[in-house]
């Protein structure tokens, strides 16, 4: 950690990383108390002993030289970004910096699940995904405990962190936020990162932040909206103003109900899109067995012959919550009336065979609804159905709207 004055600048690879098992436990879909036992623990053994022995995760943090705070805008270091509820945050408590930060899993355990998947190893691909995962949480709590050990030493206080694809921040805006984590600083980044067109990071193990920064110490105990130390499993802090919200519970106090999903899910499209859709887009009937069947409306147009407007019905069948929303059917086909299809020009060029490929593509048949968060898609603009990235980045937007409607109905549940 290099410091002048206020200044602060961290860029180091990690060496030792403890990620703790009840938090492993959490990401893999298990309750709060739950003890891996069997074939579960065989496989979360073996994805931290290989972790542990390949990856390579880093971080990076910097404070930035100027803040400001303009009309709408949070302008860090000339670059203006938009966020309403990090601006509400900064401004409630009189924040006058922040810290851009970095942290990464590194790519060796995403390459490493990617060969287990094409070696048709399922458990292994998916113990491996969510333990890099886990990294990225640990590695993002530890940082943000050294940074409330230097700013405790400055008479400052840390506030909770936020990233681009968070509440009210548009994961669109994470090229300009790296950007700004490039531009300035003498360590630069420990590793290789890169944004990807759909504003989502590769590796993809990895996140950015920011942390706000104030001196007036004394609003964290008015405003408890703002002490980081609700959301911070960091068990050793001697800076702790207030409990850990997750911690483990009394043995005497019962399980609350699992969540099915990651509440706190990175989409490859912005919420804004996914709000949208789901209210215009999205039909979901529940069955009496907690079964569901849901249907998604696509319009798109076709990449020729004038740009025709075509529709293609998604219908997709799910399991009950208890099940963590097992994909069991799925099908894709022209919407009831729609001629639009017939114009794409692979359709004109082999009818049969295009509806044929459509027809039996059911990606992430037989997984859980959360496997959509780990789904690799290739980026792809094209309206039509004609190449096969264009389809799969299609059942990814689905899937991922579907995820995002029943997390929010998830949420909204919990809290009624």
């Amino acid at each position: 950690m290099r410091a002048i004055g206020e200044a602060l600048e961290l860029a180091e690879t990690v060496c030792d990383l403890s990620v703790a098992q009840e938090e492993y436990a959490r990401l893999l879909g298990y309750p709060r108390g739950h003890v891996l036992e069997g074939r579960a623990r065989e496989l979360a053994e073996w994805a931290r002993a290989w972790y542990a022995e390949r990856g390579r995760p880093w971080l990076y943090a910097r404070q930035v030289e100027k803040l400001s705070l303009d009309g709408d805008a949070i302008c860090i270091d000339g670059a203006a970004f938009a966020s309403p509820r990090l601006k509400r945050t900064l401004e409630e408590a009189g924040a006058h910096s922040v810290i851009l930060a970095a942290v990464g899993a590194g790519g060796e355990a995403e390459d490493e699940a990617q060969r287990r998947w094409a070696e048709e190893k399922p458990d292994e691909y998916f113990f491996l995904e969510i333990y890099g995962s886990a990294v990225v949480e640990s590695l993002m709590t530890a940082l943000g405990a050294r940074l409330c050990d230097w700013a405790e030493q400055q008479n400052m206080a840390v506030l909770p962190h936020a990233s681009p694809g968070y509440p009210e921040w548009d994961v669109g805006e994470q090229p300009r936020l790296l950007d700004r984590l490039r531009r300035a600083g003498g360590q630069g980044l420990p590793a290789e990162i890169e944004v990807l067109a759909s504003g989502m990071l590769r590796p993809r193990k990895s996140q950015l932040a920011v942390f706000g920064l104030t001196r007036h110490t004394e609003r964290l105990q008015r405003l408890t909206d703002l002490v980081p130390c609700a959301s911070c499993s960091f068990g050793p802090c001697q800076y702790r103003r207030a409990p850990y919200r997750k911690a483990p519970r009394s043995p005497r106090e019962p399980l609350p109900t699992p969540a099915a999903l990651d509440r706190e899910a990175r989409y490859s499209t912005s919420r804004r899109a996914l709000e949208r859709w789901a209210a215009d887009r999205l039909t979901i009937q529940t069955h009496a067995d907690g079964s569901m069947d849901v249907l998604f409306r696509y319009d798109g147009t076709t990449c020729t012959n004038m740009g025709r407007a075509l529709a293609f019905d998604y219908h997709v069948t799910l399991g009950p919550r208890a099940e963590r929303y097992p994909i069991r059917e799925q099908r894709c086909v022209p919407a009831t009336g729609d001629t639009g299809h017939r114009y794409m020009c692979q359709y004109l060029a082999d009818a049969g065979g295009l509806m044929a490929a459509i027809g039996r593509e059911r990606p992430l048949n037989g997984e859980p609804l959360n496997a959509v968060l780990e789904w690799r898609t290739e980026p792809c603009a094209a309206g039509c159905f004609c190449d096969a990235a264009a389809r799969n980045r299609k059942w990814g937007l689905v899937l991922e709207t579907i995820h995002f409607a029943l997390a929010q109905q998830e949420r909204n549940e919990e809290f009624a």
